[in-house]
């Protein structure tokens, strides 16, 4: 087989392939059995039908194309790895000849998107500025408050209802004469604004027993987006009672024995959260560097289906402004993979057991799911070798953001390493916390795979 490779632009190429005759005989030969198989001919044996026979009957274009399908991956495969190519999506295939007799070539061209050729830069001296670390009494006090809101306890009081204050509610919607949904006995916090669009603003100032009526957009089902008239019955109205902030508060909610030693431990913790948010700004601002300053091609075609699916997804494909947003992030999470895959290739980057367990146990946690269960479901779904590659590209990221200069703006060195010291990160390590791709895109779609050929 000969085939030769013509650059088209930087992410795109067209294959020429050449197939002797003696190399598809094989597949010319399988065909023929298949077509025998399924046709019955007087005076011939199933499976047994000479070929000049099938000729007669079914046509030798039937037979050529039954082999060219089951041949065209296998030789397309081969003209990949002859020339070294890492195609992308799905490739466009022309059958320039059929071998119409024997002793006849095949002859066909691939088009197909390919990864873009990366030059990578030397990583060392790359400087990025983050925010300064900076613990306040204020953010003392306001962990220390969300603690004793844990803790508080609801209590009925005879009053209107105001922004904070928890009420028991019957709600109801109707659109026309239509009744679409109705609750009853919910509770909900007045200002938290997780229901309907304008109901925070109708229960201030009602007491148990009042009703209004207000108009809203409903949330979900088939009459999502449609204005419905809602009636909203208060049958109580509860505020939060905290606890009092005191050495039996301490022991309440904590191992600690004093509210000093807590607040020292809650101390110790924003220090550590908000060291690692350093890290986090740091990792992003040295992979916004990396995307400036090397060039990446992005396959527009690729682009342009991922797009559109996720927008026929959302239903909204006539929304211009939409999907110009999507675009520009699909295209920043192309860019993003194809460059740190580049790094994981140059430096060899591999990935352990145990760094992969640790990123599913980590990922279920966010999906609240049971991690056996969770590394059952992407085994399923032929998810783990994308997940390996997340893993792969985190620590391609964590090795370029180790050699980076981090200073804040008051001109201090950030010392990432100290993200690694303490018990508990709760959210891990700054320097390799990667999630390159965008979240509106879909996760579970590895946008790099290799495919073969349609089928002639």
């Amino acid at each position: 087989m000969k085939s030769a490779v013509e650059n088209l632009n930087p992410t795109r190429v067209k294959l020429t392939v050449e197939v002797p005759y003696e190399e598809l005989k094989p597949s010319l030969d399988a065909a023929y059995q298949s077509i025998g198989q399924q046709i019955q001919i007087p005076g011939f044996r199933k499976g047994k039908v000479p070929a000049r026979i099938i000729d007669q009957r079914v046509g030798r274009g039937a037979v050529i194309q039954e082999a060219v399908n089951e041949a065209l991956p296998e030789f397309f495969g081969k003209a990949v790895d002859e020339n070294d190519v890492r195609p992308l999506g799905q490739p466009e295939v022309d059958i320039t000849q059929v071998p119409a007799a024997d002793g006849d070539e095949l002859h066909f061209t691939v088009e197909v998107d390919v990864r873009p050729e990366i030059t990578l830069p030397s990583f060392d001296g790359i400087e990025v500025q983050v925010d300064p670390f900076e613990v306040t009494d204020e953010d003392i006090d306001a962990e220390l408050t969300a603690l004793r809101e844990r803790f508080g306890t609801l209590v009925g009081v005879e009053r209107a209802a105001t922004k904070g204050d928890f009420v028991s509610i019957d709600l109801k919607a109707s659109i026309g004469e239509e009744e679409i949904d109705a609750v009853n006995g919910v509770s909900y916090e007045v200002g938290s604004g997780n229901m309907l669009e304008g109901l925070d603003e109708a229960l201030e100032g009602l007491s148990a027993g009042d009703s209004t009526t207000f108009t809203a957009p409903l949330a979900g089902g088939d009459r999502a987006g449609d204005d419905a008239e809602c009636v909203v019955t208060v049958e109580a109205v509860k505020e939060r009672q905290l606890p009092e902030l005191d050495d039996e508060f301490a022991q309440l909610a904590s191992e600690h024995d004093t509210l000093d030693e807590l607040k020292d431990d809650v101390r110790g913790q924003v220090e550590q959260r908000k060291r690692f948010e350093q890290g986090v700004q740091a990792r992003d601002k040295v992979l916004d560097h990396l995307l400036e300053t090397v060039d990446v091609a992005v396959p527009d075609s690729i682009v342009e289906a991922e797009v559109n699916s996720h927008l026929e997804g959302e239903d909204r494909l006539e929304d211009d402004e939409h999907r110009a947003e999507v675009d520009e992030s699909t295209r920043k999470a192309l860019k993003t993979q194809f460059l740190l895959d580049e790094i994981v290739a140059k430096d060899e980057v591999q990935v352990s057991q145990e760094e992969l367990i640790e990123y599913l146990i980590m990922s279920a946690q966010q999906y609240g799911m049971d991690p056996n269960q969770f590394a059952q479901a992407l085994d399923q779904q032929g998810q783990v070798p994308a997940v390996m590659g997340e893993v792969a590209r985190r620590k391609a990221l964590s090795t370029v953001l180790e050699k980076a200069v981090v200073t804040d703006t008051n001109g201090e060195t950030v010392d990432l390493n100290a993200l690694n010291t303490g018990e508990d990160a709760e959210a891990g390590d700054a320097t390799d916390a990667l999630t390159p791709v965008d979240q509106d895109q879909d996760e579970d779609t590895e946008q790099t795979e290799e495919s073969e050929p349609a089928k002639a």
